[in-house]
């Protein structure tokens, strides 16, 4: 049996329809396939536009796109530094207990140390038990007092339109 050869890298916009098949497989697995929204041109403008709104990086296995993470900067007030969002992380079934998400992780907490980040910080779904230990392992610790607030959709456009009143 061979070992596998493990490549990371940054996407190039040829990888956009592989990252939005990557966010599909993600929506499945998180048991909300019909809620992405992302269309190859909005991953087209904000991964690589004028203003770019986030980055990816690519894991490959042996050639196959098998992975992806795509994070941002957020900003720290009290540590008056930025930081680095993980959004998304995710391997396919078929190429788990490679150590990929862990090859991700490192390389993004590398990128955070090199870019002068304050810290690195993501969301993970109360459910999902198995990302939770495995952030553990990393050495990962839980913000129990914080929740996640969102506005999107209809309140997200309700509370805009205050601004003309």
């Amino acid at each position: 049996m061979t070992t596998p050869t493990i490549v990371l890298r940054p996407a190039t916009r040829a990888d956009i329809p592989l990252i939005l098949e990557l966010i599909h497989a993600l929506a499945e697995y998180e048991r909300e396939p019909d809620a992405v929204e992302a269309t190859e041109d909005l991953l087209e403008e904000q991964l690589f536009g004028e203003r770019p709104g986030a980055e990816v990086i690519i894991a490959e296995v042996d050639g196959q796109g098998a992975g992806f993470a795509l994070f941002f900067h957020n900003f720290s007030t009290w540590r008056g530094r930025r930081g680095l969002y993980l959004e998304d992380l995710f391997v396919r079934p078929e190429f788990r207990g490679l150590g990929l998400g862990r090859a991700l992780m490192i390389r993004l907490a590398k990128l955070a140390v090199q870019r002068g980040c304050g810290r690195f910080e993501w969301s993970v779904l109360d459910w999902n038990t198995p990302a939770i230990d495995f952030y553990r392992s990393l050495g990962a610790v839980g913000m129990d007092e914080w929740t996640v607030q969102r506005l999107d959709g209809e309140g997200l456009l309700a509370l805009a339109a205050k601004a003309d009143t």
